[in-house]
């Protein structure tokens, strides 16, 4: 499952298994939930550091 979270990360729920583009594989299990940054602004990047909520990031966009 992947769940936008407005203003903040994408919610990622495994199990599944995460590849960079470096081709680093991060596996997830089922049990697992990661933050994925959409900022751009994480220290840790793919993974989500807070950055968003310390640097006002905004979106609430819907699809249509």
């Amino acid at each position: 499952m992947i769940k936008t979270v407005d203003n903040g990360p994408l919610q990622v729920k495994g199990p599944i298994r995460l590849v960079d583009h470096d081709g680093t594989s991060y596996e997830l299990g089922p049990e697992r939930t990661r933050l994925l940054c959409r900022c751009g602004m994480s220290a840790t990047k793919p993974f989500c550091d807070g950055a968003h909520a310390r640097n006002g990031f905004s979106a609430t966009e819907r699809s249509t």
